[in-house]
């Protein structure tokens, strides 16, 4: 099962993916843990991708797609995997079916969660990131809708979208993605 998991910063991506991949016995590969750990550590990556992150711009797809890539070929991802956060861009989208053909893999499956700006302005404030502060949330959504929704009309072209109410009881929604991908 290879899934990707759609929506804007703090719409509860990781959250239902945690669930989800541990039901399923599948990796959950988030970028932005990827690219936080990098920070942390002071890794080459992380010197480039923590100040874009900090002003809530995207890193490069090079960047991205190189760590995706080298996720994809663990010996936890061949019985699938679930990403969350990427990819966030039609090019991304692409270099991933392209990263996934090589691998004799492909998608089968986009769950989108959606949710109002306003309640993830909301979910975010208790978080307490970096770079989660009111301005910076609000600049990462502006660039979610910006450089990130044209995937949802990408996907449903492909017949790959499966949208989700993301707002509600975290069982309620969890529910709705399994049913969403036939599970």
């Amino acid at each position: 099962m290879n899934l990707v998991f759609f929506g804007p910063p703090g719409a509860g991506k990781g959250t239902q993916a945690k669930t989800l991949t541990a039901e399923f016995s599948i990796p959950q590969i988030s970028t932005g843990d990827i690219l936080r750990a990098a920070v942390a550590k002071g890794t080459e990556l992380g010197k480039q991708a923590g100040p874009l992150m900090a002003a809530g711009k995207l890193v490069p797809d090079e960047l991205v797609i190189g760590i995706v890539e080298e996720r994809l070929k663990e010996p936890d991802c061949h019985k699938g995997f679930l990403l969350d956060g990427f990819p966030r861009t039609i090019p991304q989208a692409l270099a991933l079916d392209a990263v996934l053909a090589k691998l004799g893999k492909k998608i089968e499956h986009v769950v989108s969660l959606e949710v109002p700006d306003t309640v993830i302005q909301e979910r975010m404030k208790g978080r307490g990131r970096a770079d989660d502060s009111p301005e910076t949330v609000q600049k990462r959504l502006d660039v979610f809708r910006e450089q990130t929704s044209p995937l949802k009309a990408h996907y449903e072209n492909l017949g790959l979208l499966r949208t989700i109410n993301g707002v509600g009881a975290l069982d309620e929604i969890y529910a709705g993605i399994r049913k969403s991908i036939g599970r």
